[in-house]
């Protein structure tokens, strides 16, 4: 026995402690990024800033630790941040229902409650391969695998930011998937003395660290926890709006974990990021992993010198603070909350100055919030007396909390005469009602409350949009409660009438295997309308319930930068608001890339120009970033086809303002538009220019 003993580990020992193989062919060191193999270690030096680089050493040995060191600083003072770390992907992997409703595009799904399976991402080191792709360079570590899914590490650093990306890049063949995960960096002996974030508050916190503490969860500001070593401190995120897939509410889940035995799964003290995985305790659709696609399960990490959790200031900066950015010109309009203040008034619950939502709007820079009340309390259906007197609440409510620079805006989710779900607003307060009486008359005036509408069918629906210069359109369009809109009206009066404005887009589903949010449900759709003929928009929105000032907010919201110098008084009406999304003069963004500028042949969105005999445009974007960016696409149409054309731009650098000029041939199309994201799939659309 003894004998056989020796045998066994004579032949597995060089098998344990062997290098794996490096592949550095399609390395290129032209951007100032560095690779070699030095002993045991594949060492990737890259620029972080002026005069300071950051070192990722990735050691080769099969059973060591993947990552051997961290270091920053200048070349010849290197600081380490921490050795010996591993990164961790904790996979829950359930069923998505793709047949009850409408496939990949479901919202209503519960996978949490149903059989799921949790795993820990194991890596068994095959070989690494670096990759320069632009200014990104790629570690690429193949033999990464959990439960279903299999595929790679990859660790991505980007030129001039001191910024990494980590990955699990994993797919399955198997159908029907959707999965969760928490993620973070782990290491046997904690690197670490102290770790920071920020409260809800936005009160900077620190603990010490024992080596001995058990993991423990908090609800934090900006999603981030702080590792502080001897010599600097790493900050570990997500991707900040990528990371939440979709929820009716966006409750701070505390999304942060750290210590020692996180879930009892993790052994070693670890850092990180997580998932509640009953979300809001309502519909908990989870991420979309169709067959063979590969998803990816990240998080970033972000390397400096200083101490005192004062690195929390730079991951702050790629969000703006979790603000939407002032822009000349431009003033921020958020869509579809089902806040339910006016039920609040009425059942007189206490009611301060400034509720809470409005707090967590104007903290968030948003100045014009079009709410979507009466959606399950109220009575839009009647009876009269009580619809005229909650509508009258709601219009001196939102009249009285409009102040400054902030108006909020009456608007309800109607459901009802055209199909599926839909969003309606008016220029200025209209009484009206979702149903009339045989003997009673479609317009109407009272005492008290003037000039008042009953709509029996989708034709009066019109009438009213016409008589009152309102605006309707599909609300999450292809799903909930519009699976199948506004496909199935396309050809009705209302469609094409002036009156509706087109959809609204929501990062619903999440897909982690795309470059984009969304999915393309909703920029398929943009384009699928276009194609149809009618000059249609596509609005953001959010469609959410409860909003308190310390929920994740940020993580779930996208808003509308519109053209308008100023925001209109709510006693005077806000037509000009309707007019700007009448005639497409805005774009949607998640808030880290910002297209102040989009010209085609000088004609801006909304407008129409023509094209000269070759068919060549003369396209003129603007885009101001955070985040390096991944890719911008010229997307265009004939009327039948769509056409994509896409610019890499991964070759520019965190915090970035460029005007970019294309010059695309667009012979024989009838329309153009813009998208543009970055390498955390934040990203930013234009609506239409048309072309004759």
């Amino acid at each position: 026995m003894k004998h056989l003993l020796i045998l066994v580990l004579l032949s597995t020992g060089p098998a344990l402690f062997a290098q794996i193989p490096v592949d550095l062919k399609s390395f290129d060191n032209k951007n100032g990024t560095t690779a070699k193999v030095s002993g045991n270690l594949l060492e990737v030096e890259w620029p972080t800033g002026e005069n300071e680089f950051g070192k990722v050493a990735v050691d080769l040995r099969k059973t060591q630790p993947l990552i051997g060191s961290l270091q920053i600083g200048p070349k010849d003072h290197y600081k380490t941040i921490a050795r010996n770390l591993d990164p961790v992907v904790i996979l829950t992997v359930g069923k998505r229902d793709l047949i009850s409703q409408n496939g990949w595009n479901i919202f209503f799904d519960k996978t949490a409650y149903l059989p799921h399976d949790t795993f820990v991402t194991k890596l068994n080191k095959l070989d690494v391969k670096v990759v320069t792709s632009g200014g990104q360079t790629e570690i690429i570590v193949s033999g990464a695998s959990a439960g279903r899914f299999s595929g790679s590490y990859i660790l991505t650093v980007y030129n001039g930011s001191p910024l990494m990306n980590v990955a699990a890049v994993m797919s399955t063949t198997i159908d029907s998937t959707a999965a969760i995960y928490d993620a973070g960096l782990v290491a046997k002996d904690s690197p670490w003395e102290r770790v920071f974030w920020s409260d809800t508050e936005q009160n900077v916190r620190a603990r010490n660290v024992g080596k001995t503490d058990s993991a423990k969860i908090m609800a934090v500001k900006y999603r981030t926890i702080i590792g502080q070593g001897r010599e600097g401190s790493l900050a570990i995120f997500p991707a900040p709006h990528q990371y939440f897939y979709p929820l009716d509410n966006a409750y701070n889940q505390e999304h942060v974990w750290y210590g020692a035995g996180y879930r009892g799964l993790i052994p070693g003290y670890g850092l990180g990021i997580r998932l509640d995985l009953l979300g809001d305790r309502r519909w908990v659709p989870w991420f979309n992993a169709p067959p063979n696609t590969q998803q990816r399960f990240n998080f970033f990490c972000l390397l400096s010198p200083e101490r005192d959790g004062k690195v929390l200031d730079k991951v702050k900066a790629y969000t703006h603070d979790d603000k939407y950015v002032p822009l000349p010109g431009y003033r921020t309009m958020a869509s579809h909350f089902h806040q339910e203040h006016t039920d609040e008034v009425l059942t007189r619950r206490p009611i301060p100055d400034m509720p809470g939502f409005v707090k967590a709007f104007r903290n968030t820079g948003v100045n014009i919030v079009h709410m979507a009340e009466f959606h399950g309390p109220g009575s839009p259906r009647g009876p009269e007396v009580k619809r005229w007197p909650e509508m009258q609440t709601m219009f001196s409510e939102f009249e009285r909390l409009s102040d400054g620079n902030f108006l909020l805006l009456p608007g309800e989710e109607p459901n009802n005469f055209l199909g599926g779900h839909w969003m309606n607003i008016f220029p200025k307060p209209v009484y009206w009602l979702m149903s009339r009486e045989k003997d009673q008359p479609f317009v109407d005036n009272h005492p008290t409350y003037g000039k008042l509408y009953r709509i029996a069918n989708k034709e009066e629906m019109l009438k009213l949009l016409e008589l009152e210069n309102g605006l309707a359109w599909t609300a999450h369009a292809r799903t909930k409660g519009s699976t199948g809109y506004p496909d199935k009206y396309k050809g009705e009066t209302f469609y094409k009438s002036d009156h509706f404005l087109g959809a609204a887009w929501k990062s619903m589903p999440t897909d982690l295997s795309l470059p984009k949010l969304g999915g393309n449900r909703v920029l398929d759709l943009m384009d699928d309308m276009a194609n149809w003929g009618e000059h249609k928009n596509v609005i953001g929105e959010a469609d959410l319930f409860r909003i308190e000032p310390n929920y994740e907010l940020y993580g779930h919201l996208n808003v509308n930068y519109l053209q308008l110098d100023e925001i209109p008084q709510f006693s005077n009406g806000w037509q000009p608001v309707l007019d700007v999304m009448r005639s497409g003069k805005f774009f949607v963004t998640t808030g880290e890339v910002l297209l102040p500028l989009f010209k085609v042949n000088s004609v801006g969105a909304g407008e129409t120009t023509k094209l000269d005999a070759r068919g060549v445009a003369d396209i003129a974007l603007e885009i101001t970033w955070t985040f390096p960016l991944n890719r911008a696409e010229i997307i265009s149409g004939d009327g039948n086809q769509v056409f994509r054309e896409i610019i890499d731009l991964k070759d520019t650098r965190e915090f970035g303002k460029k005007t970019f000029q294309f010059s695309p041939n667009l012979k024989g199309r009838k329309w153009v538009r813009m998208e543009v994201w970055d390498v955390a799939a934040n990203g930013a659309f234009t609506q239409i220019v048309w072309l004759e």
